[in-house]
């Protein structure tokens, strides 16, 4: 007789930095909740997102491959024809053949906006949006209550099978949480389920969150980082506000997830995840709202994985890149990882035992703006070999700039445990001849070649 394989419940707010967890003590963030999950978990504290912005990270968490094999090199949206390659396979595809019931619930971001093709679509879907039916698109998720892109909290809407748009006139996570709770009451004891559910906040527009999380905030007087350098305070302070009422109306969102897992008779047998897909740097090195870069705010992303059955409570510091949670899942319910996929399957590290540790991981961006591409296209060049790439290690940062406008690579190397706001930097205009920065380089060229990513050091 078979054994059940375990459920998975995989729950990543977006835009949540890992740093905005209470129990850190690094942003004053009440999480009440997460901090009890996170002392029964698995908290792996240098989980890195590989490309801190939507949706070529999401791509990546969803497929274990890199962006320049999804295709997703900047985020989905009007003027440029990035979306998921179409034959590509995701968790969702190999779970659903496995036997699993999937679900997908919130944000998906990983799909060519309808008005693309049409100016009204049947759907309603406006700017980057759009309504994905039934079939391949869908990548192996059966159960569907999403949208493409939509930074509406408050006012969100969904499709589920057809064109009919769902608005249900509250908080966007609150309502999500109830339509996971639903999917979650409805198991079948005999079939294992595996339900991601993608929360927008605490992704702006941070002011978009109910009153009663702002009110625990109001007067609560908040401490800046030291890196947060040439913004408005006043501003910074309101904003900061309001994504910590963001993260604490997740916190109690992710609470009743937990306990209906708990009054189901699901926890000891279901794996959860929690984490994000790229961080916030909330005013830090001078933006006030920003991602995409390479500091610790914008690319260390909170995970932490929950298995009673198997795993022990404990915190380990392996460098873990989004490309390894594919693999590391399937590793860990006793699914064979596909030759394709790119990560690394870390279940033995995860379940405590000795095992490869990685020297350092992948970091990067593809210039995304439409008149880049545009320029690109223009000149003959290949866009996705400008941008910067990176490599993070258990102490360093490096990452090598090179802008298509003027084509001058500029390399930053940040030691973060002497300096752990990343505010001195070493730069190198050249071939660097600091022994570090030169062993890092080598490093993030053997990344390159691994990849047959095109970006050149020279």
């Amino acid at each position: 007789m078979s054994i059940k394989k375990p459920n998975i419940l995989f729950v990543f707010p977006d835009q949540w930095r890992k740093q905005a967890v209470g129990f850190r003590n690094e942003d004053e963030v009440y999480t009440p909740n997460i901090d009890r999950f996170a002392a029964e978990s698995v908290d792996l504290d240098n989980a890195i997102s590989c490309f801190p912005l939507c949706s070529p990270n999401r791509s990546v968490m969803m497929t274990g491959r890199f962006p320049l094999s999804t295709g997703v090199t900047t985020n989905c949206k009007l003027g440029l024809p990035v979306k998921l390659h179409d034959d590509e396979i995701t968790i969702g595809n190999i779970l659903s053949n496995a036997g699993y019931r999937t679900g997908y619930i919130g944000k998906w971001h990983l799909d060519l906006p309808e008005q693309s093709f049409v100016p009204e679509p049947e759907s309603g879907a406006k700017h980057w949006d759009a309504y994905i039916p039934p079939g391949p698109r869908r990548f192996g998720f059966d159960y569907w209550y999403a949208y493409n892109a939509n930074d509406q909290h408050m006012a969100p809407h969904y499709w589920t099978d057809s064109h009919h748009q769902i608005v249900p006139h509250e908080w966007s996570t609150k309502h999500e949480t109830d339509v996971a709770i639903e999917f979650i009451r409805e198991h079948n004891s005999e079939q294992p389920f595996c339900l991601f559910v993608s929360w927008n906040p605490p992704h702006q527009p941070f002011e978009q969150v109910p009153d009663s999380y702002k009110a625990l905030y109001t007067d609560k007087p908040i401490h800046l980082r030291p890196n947060v350098l040439g913004v408005g305070t006043e501003q910074a302070q309101q904003h900061i506000r309001d994504y910590y009422a963001a993260v604490t109306g997740t916190d109690y969102e992710f609470g009743r997830l937990l306990a209906v897992l708990e009054e189901e008779g699901l926890a000891e047998d279901t794996i959860v995840v929690l984490t994000s897909d790229h961080g916030e740097m909330m005013g830090g090195h001078g933006w006030l709202e920003h991602k995409n870069v390479w500091y610790e705010e914008s690319i260390a992303v909170p995970f932490f994985i929950r298995y009673p059955r198997e795993l022990k409570p404990r915190q380990d510091s392996i460098l873990f890149n989004s490309a390894d949670i594919v693999p590391t899942l399937l590793g860990l319910i006793g699914i064979s990882v596909p030759t394709h996929i790119q990560g690394i399957d870390h279940t033995g590290i995860i379940r405590g035992k000795e095992g490869n540790r990685p020297a350092s991981t992948f970091i990067c961006h593809y210039p995304g703006a439409v008149n880049e591409h545009e320029l690109a296209q223009q000149q003959g060049d290949n866009i996705n070999a400008y941008g910067w790439r990176g490599v993070r290690t258990s102490r360093y940062t490096y990452v090598v700039q090179k802008s298509i406008h003027d084509q001058c690579a500029k390399r930053l190397l940040y030691d973060n445990e002497q300096d752990p706001y990343q505010m001195f930097p070493i730069e190198f205009n050249g071939v660097p001849d600091d022994s570090v920065a030169l062993e890092l380089e080598n490093e993030l060229q053997s990344w390159l070649t691994k990849l047959d990513d095109e970006f050149s050091l020279i």
